[in-house]
């Protein structure tokens, strides 16, 4: 019999929904999207799922086990617009894919060194087209200051785990962005105290 290697984030049950709500009113109808940092490869393939077949999806995770998962799920599922998932490390100078009309990371910049996502800006950068998609999910402290108490704790058990994680400040980020040629964000408040960040790839 053999092992069933798809993995399970609770949380994705409770925000695909909303970020699906933010993504519809933002990708493009066709194109490649990708995906950084996918994880366990249920948030990619939800979407998938309920976008038109014309937008193809491309999974990337630097864990062997995570990739697994998500290749896992896109058979499960039967999806046919998800790519079989590559191995990428957003610090990488040269990512193995060459341009994409949107890039997504949910949940990542928290968790990972500041440095992980200077790379992940870079590459966007690079892949993006003039108004193509850059966007970000997860908590942010807002003019230097947590949105919740719940956020305020969540950072200091991040910090405890690892120095160099931590909830980052939306200017912090915005500034990174506006240096690598996006746009200014456009912020949405999700649940749980969360955000979405969508930016814009400016024309150079």
């Amino acid at each position: 019999m053999t092992q069933d290697q798809r993995r399970h984030a609770p949380a994705t049950a409770r925000n695909r929904e909303p970020i699906l709500s933010v993504l519809h009113r933002h990708l493009p109808s066709q194109g490649l999207v990708l995906e950084i940092a996918s994880g366990s490869g249920e948030h990619i393939t939800f979407f998938a799922q309920s976008c038109n077949p014309g937008l193809m999806f491309q999974p990337s995770d630097p864990d062997a086990a995570a990739r697994a998962s998500i290749d896992a799920w896109s058979a499960a599922l039967g999806i046919k617009n998800v790519r079989p998932a590559i191995e990428l490390d957003a610090t990488w100078t040269d990512w193995p894919v060459s341009a994409a009309d949107a890039v997504l990371a949910i949940n990542m910049v928290h968790i990972s060194p500041w440095a992980a996502t200077e790379g992940l800006v870079r590459g966007a950068a690079r892949l993006l087209p003039a108004g193509g998609v850059f966007y970000l999910y997860g908590p942010y402290r807002r003019d230097g200051r947590h949105t919740a108490p719940s956020n305020a704790a969540f950072d200091d058990d991040l910090r405890r785990r690892n120095p160099t994680w931590g909830v980052r400040d939306v200017d912090e980020v915005a500034e990174l962005t506006k240096a690598n040629g996006f746009s200014e964000p456009i912020i949405e408040q999700m649940p749980a105290n969360n955000l979405s960040l969508v930016f814009r790839r400016l024309a150079q």
